[in-house]
């Protein structure tokens, strides 16, 4: 069942090293600031869990993995700190995961759009169902995918960002994800999908956990940058969603 919460909800079960995180919002699993905030903690607390050798990211429901962040506090911004204290909400999770000890798989059930992207590009490995189709939609409203787009071209490449974010009207299906490097597996059902996660998730947790935090290292070289740059790229969007095409933009879709 969905939560109805308005700041959504977070729950984390352990079980045989494997820490399943689970995250719902009642639009679309979307992220108000508050929930990626409590998100971002939860990847640096089980980082430091010797009780946890492998992490599954999933979100709530059979429809959308993550409609990205919050609509409502989006049009809300009034000035440039608090743009950039929101958009530094994905920043900050995306920086948890990176940094994270532990392998983190993503289960993506199915469409994802702009943050929710970043999110599936952030996780060490990252399965899907044919519904998962993803869209990096932000410059249809006057800003730009540039918090998360560092994480998708390192998982996905450049010419893939550049197709998602220039053709920003655009659904991509989870096979062009798949071909592209963000997905590894694609299954035509849930059950399909859970089945293959679980089996990793049980061997990513037998293996020695100082060899599956050494290979995490190296998957993440040449990143420790990120602490900087993604806040920085948050502060552009900030300054944007300013912008009087934005605000207009913003209008439409609100009424």
């Amino acid at each position: 069942m969905s939560t109805t919460r308005e700041n959504g909800s977070l729950y984390t079960s352990i079980q045989n090293k494997i820490a399943t995180v689970e995250f719902g919002h009642p639009a679309s699993n979307s992220f108000p600031s508050e929930l990626l905030e409590r998100l971002q903690k939860e990847f640096q607390k089980l980082s430091e869990n010797e009780e946890v050798n492998v992490i599954i990211l999933k979100s709530e429901g059979e429809k959308a993995f993550c409609a990205g962040a919050s609509f409502d506090e989006l049009v809300a911004i009034e000035n440039l700190e608090q743009g950039k204290q929101f958009f530094s909400g994905f920043a900050n999770v995306i920086n948890a995961m990176r940094m994270c000890k532990k392998p983190i798989i993503g289960r993506i059930q199915g469409k994802t759009v702009g943050g929710g992207v970043g999110l599936a590009a952030a996780c060490d490995y990252s399965m899907a169902t044919e519904a998962a189709a993803i869209k990096l939609s932000e410059l249809t409203i006057g800003i730009g995918p540039f918090v998360i787009a560092p994480a998708v071209e390192r998982k996905m490449g450049l010419a893939a960002l550049s197709e998602l974010s220039l053709a920003a009207h655009e659904w991509k299906n989870a096979y062009w994800a798949q071909e592209k490097g963000l997905f590894a597996k694609v299954f035509e059902s849930i059950s399909d999908l859970d089945k293959e996660v679980e089996l990793l998730s049980e061997k990513l947790a037998s293996y020695n956990p100082q060899a599956t935090q050494e290979m995490k290292k190296v998957l993440w070289e040449n990143t420790a940058h990120w602490d900087k740059l993604l806040i920085t790229r948050a502060a552009v969007s900030g300054e944007l969603v300013l912008s009087e095409f934005t605000k207009n933009a913003l209008s439409k879709f609100n009424k």
